[in-house]
């Protein structure tokens, strides 16, 4: 599978108290939302962002003023130290966040921060011990979060640090990979986001390969037309050097902009030098490591049947990528190679009922077909993979297949079985029990409503791997990305032997198949310190016969080899073998038996607390003493099964905001974010049914967002008027394109075009960088590129009910990129506002304590209060602490809230000179 080696780094700056931190990886997903707590209210200071005069340079009071990316690479063994300097410019004390982008199948081997001349070092625990730490701050009340967050490929690990006025702080993290080859080449990809100009920056790749270096390429996505003068490059056999030091002038966007052009992916692309031979063989300090790739091979027939879920959840645009995929899938096969094609819903259906040969006819029958299906029905899982097995089963007892070739079975779905043999353990036991590891299974999730656990333990049960499917317009590239790392085999039953009574604690040494472009790694540890020389054997079968190949390796030689290359970190063999371990074990521990499964846990935490490695089993502790509460910060990495990109929290105190809040839902309830996320303040509005409300308007990017006001269907006499938002609309003029969300359907215009999606069905669509994902009947997740991030939640009501409508809520997860001139009624808090809360005093009703609030000239009588977040839970939401402002948020918004109604669900606000803008 493909590798990406990837970083993320980000500087932010919310006000926090922050001194122990924990760094973790997770197995299961967490289900709800929660941020921090405070237990003591105090007065809170907001500050609104001003807006930049164009020329100035703008003050920054956090400052990253030096940035260093550091990779040495050793034998593909990635050994990867981020270093981010900060230095507080303000007159009071700042929090900053350290927050980087690693991929999934990386180790943190090591984090310290150093501040004041101090330097605080992170300890791998076990994670039973870490969490009970962590535990006991909840317990004693002090505040404690955890956050995970993940991208396709990456995880986002996260640490904060109170930083004094003209103090600097140094963060450093490491963290060790294998880098795995993929369709011929390795790939390091180091994503760079440091959201400011950055005086002292610099990328530096080191790689040593004792084979030789065949090629070495560099690219990157930032908009730099002089990126190839500004990498240097060298190349010189074993070794490649890579730096990247652009200047603060070479950074900007424009001569005159503030902004970093550095945002996006910088890529390292390399192979080594390969011929038809056992492979290359390291060793250092009795361990080795032996990669084996040989070149020059014919390739072996493959029969592949390809299982397709078309039920209803299918629907639309999935349906439409899964049969784009498939087409070229079946164009790029090979005319050795065999096929058949099963598709189901409820049932199943083989397409002509055999297995076909590859030839341009049966190719182009068989495109015909694959253009005529259609989603319908549920999803039965069970049925068409063993029917998969015994259409491959007849086909070789009736020698329609090549004797020397290897049998696949490829699922694509989309959710969890609901039809026929519904249980997943039932399933995988049948799969397991018809393939009798005759056959290699590969299981492609398509989307969030399948259980991605479910599928991949079926699929390492049975000699194959599953790959998550990601809903965007590039889901047909995914598909055949995937289809062309298995595309290839050219050695069958490849077994690997080592000097008997020499080697202990060898790594998985046979093998099934070994695909061109990929690569064989197996390590282990030499335990006769007398051997000299160290002999492997490969014996594998190819198209045609049987094949043999040996190596000897002059131990003391390769050992002194890799001594003199200074730059090098010397135990890289016995770390990439504890590395490599840990990854099988893990692989191993899916599909184990209760028994087994503690052993190879109680072996994993072992080798994960010797070598300081953050795996699943452990996590890594930060103390830094403070006279404050100590805060407790967990960057945990999601199962497979976590949805990318969410903020999760344990053992939530349940009342308080999580990020980027600032939503309308109900009746209308406004609820702000302030004070960094840990408070909030909420008002009404009391509109009228019928009329539109802006909530964001932004000139700049041309962005806009009107709802339409909704009451009961009847008003009972002398009962208040309730009113809810029952339809939104939103445009991109950027773009071209509009929206109109109401609770029967989601219309998509783009230029003339028009694209209806009813709320029934799970579905997503891509328009340039816009895109939407619908979660049937619950929500849609509205995405504007990097720029903002929006969700759209369904409230269904009971169809007979004599008072209630179906409404809709609108929240923001992101909105940094909206220009400063944003405004409406949700738009314009999305700058911060000066405010201060004081004079808290108590109530008649208990527990809704009354204050006073200072915020743009006027002080306002405010009241403790709670609201709904129905994001996760939708029925009964989760409650959220704030500071409610009477008379529809009177003081609070600019103007009143007649000022923001607009005629229609597309038009533009324009805020009126009284209302400051």
């Amino acid at each position: 599978m493909k590798t990406m080696l990837s970083f993320l780094l980000l500087i932010s700056i919310p006000i926090l108290i922050s001194s122990e931190f924990i760094l973790t990886e997770s197995e299961q997903p967490q289900n709800d939302y929660v941020d921090t707590q405070t237990n003591i209210l105090r007065p809170r200071t907001l500050k609104k962002r001003s807006i930049d005069t164009h020329g100035t340079e703008p003050l920054r009071e956090l400052e990253i003023y030096g940035m260093k990316i550091d990779s040495k690479v050793t034998s593909r063994f990635a050994h990867n130290v981020i270093i981010s300097r900060v230095v507080n410019r303000a007159n009071v004390s700042k929090e900053a966040f350290f927050e980087i982008e690693l991929p999934k199948t990386a180790f943190i081997s090591n984090f310290s921060m150093t501040l004041d001349g101090v330097t605080y070092v992170g300890v791998v625990k076990e994670k039973e011990v870490a969490q009970k730490q962590y535990q006991q701050a909840v317990s004693r009340g002090q505040t404690a979060g955890l956050v995970k967050v993940s991208g396709r490929k990456m995880e986002k690990f996260q640490v904060s640090v109170n930083i004094g006025s003209t103090k600097k702080v140094t963060f450093e993290l490491t963290y060790e990979e294998l880098l795995k080859r993929n369709l011929g080449k390795y790939e390091m990809n180091i994503r760079v986001n440091p959201k400011q100009l950055v005086k002292h920056f610099q990328i530096d790749v080191h790689i040593f390969e004792p084979q030789g270096i065949s090629f070495l390429d560099v690219n990157s996505t930032f908009q730099m037309n002089n990126l190839t003068s500004l990498v240097k490059k060298t190349l010189s056999g074993t070794k490649a050097h890579i730096s990247f030091k652009p200047t603060l002038e070479q950074q900007r966007k424009c001569p005159d902009c503030h902004d970093t052009v550095l945002n996006g992916d910088f890529f390292v692309y390399y192979d080594v030098n390969r011929d038809l031979s056992a492979g290359s063989i390291q060793i250092v300090n009795g361990y080795f490591v032996h990669h084996f790739a040989p070149a020059n091979l014919t390739k072996i027939p493959k029969n592949v049947v390809f299982v397709i879920d078309h039920s209803g959840s299918m629907s639309g645009n999935k349906m439409h990528q899964t049969n784009e995929a498939l087409l070229k899938i079946l164009a790029d096969m090979h005319e050795q190679d065999h096929f058949a094609i099963i598709i189901f819903d409820n049932q199943y259906s083989i397409w002509k009922d055999t297995v076909f040969q590859a030839t341009p006819e049966n190719v182009a029958e068989a495109k015909t077909f694959v253009r005529t299906i259609r989603a319908v029905g549920g999803t039965n899982i069970n049925d068409p993979m063993l029917g998969a097995v015994q259409l491959l089963d007849k086909a070789h007892r009736d020698k329609q297949l090549p004797e020397r070739s290897v049998s696949m079975i490829i699922l694509l779905t989309d959710g969890d079985p609901n039809s026929g043999e519904s249980n997943p353990s039932k399933i995988q036991e049948n799969v397991k029990n018809a393939v009798r590891e005759k056959y290699n299974v590969y299981a492609l999730g398509f989307g969030y409503d399948v259980k991605f656990s479910f599928l991949e333990k079926m699929a390492l049960e049975n000699n194959g791997i599953a790959r998550r499917i990601y809903e965007d317009s590039d889901a047909p590239l995914q598909l055949q990305g995937f289809y062309d790392e298995v595309a290839n085999p050219v050695l069958l039953d490849i077994e690997i032997l080592y000097p008997e009574n020499a080697v202990s604690d060898l790594t998985q040494a046979s093998f099934r198949q070994y695909y061109d472009g990929s690569e064989i790694v197996v390590a282990g540890r030499i335990s006769d310190n007398s051997l000299q020389i160290f002999t492997a054997e490969v014996n594998a079968q190819t198209a045609k016969k049987n094949l043999t190949l040996s190596a000897d390796v002059n131990i003391p030689e390769a050992e002194n080899i890799i001594q003199q290359q200074q730059y090098i970190f010397g135990d890289f063999t016995e770390r990439l073998w504890a590395y490599l371990t840990i990854q099988q074990l893990l692989d191993q521990r899916v599909s184990a038996r209760a028994d087994d499964k503690k052993n190879l846990t109680d072996e994993i935490l072992s080798l994960s607390l010797k070598y300081n490695f953050v795996t699943s089993l452990t996590s890594m502790v930060v103390t830094k003493p403070e006279d404050t509460k100590d805060t407790i910060f967990v960057a945990d990495k999601p199962s497979g099964d976590a949805r990318p990109e969410r903020q999760r929290y344990y053992d939530p105190p349940a009342s308080v905001p999580s990020s980027s809040y600032t939503y309308v839902d109900s009746d209308p309830h406004f609820v702000i974010s302030t004070n960094n996320h840990r408070d909030a303040v909420c008002f009404n509005i009391d509109g009228k049914p019928g009329s539109v409300l802006n909530l964001i308007s932004d000139p700049h990017t041309g962005f806009v967002v009107n709802g339409q006001v909704i009451g009961y269907k009847k008003v009972e006499k002398n009962n208040k008027l309730s009113t809810y938002f029952g339809k939104f609309g939103i445009v991109n003029s950027n773009m071209d394109i509009k929206m109109e969300i109401s609770t029967q359907l989601i219309t998509v215009f783009h230029g003339e075009d028009k694209t209806v999606f009813p709320w029934s069905a799970t579905a997503s669509v891509t328009k340039q960088s816009f895109s939407i994902s619908i979660v049937k009947e619950r929500n849609l997740t509205l995405r504007m590129g990097d720029d903002a991030t929006f969700v759209i939640v369904l409230h269904r009501v009971w169809k007979y009910y004599p008072l209630h409508r179906d409404f809709l809520g609108f929240y923001t997860l992101d909105s940094h990129r909206l220009s400063n001139m944003t405004h409406g009624l949700l738009g314009q808090f999305y700058h911060g506002v000066n405010a201060e809360v004081y004079d808290i005093r108590p109530s008649l009703d208990q527990g809704k304590p009354h204050a006073t609030m200072e915020v743009k000239g006027h002080k306002l009588r405010v009241t403790r209060g709670s609201q709904k977040d129905h994001r996760l839970n939708l029925k009964q939401g989760t409650n959220v602490s704030c500071w409610f402002v009477h008379n529809n948020g009177k003081g609070f918004i600019d103007g009143i809230p007649t000022d923001y109604v607009v005629p229609s669900l597309f038009d533009y606000f324009y805020p009126s000179g009284e209302m400051g803008w």
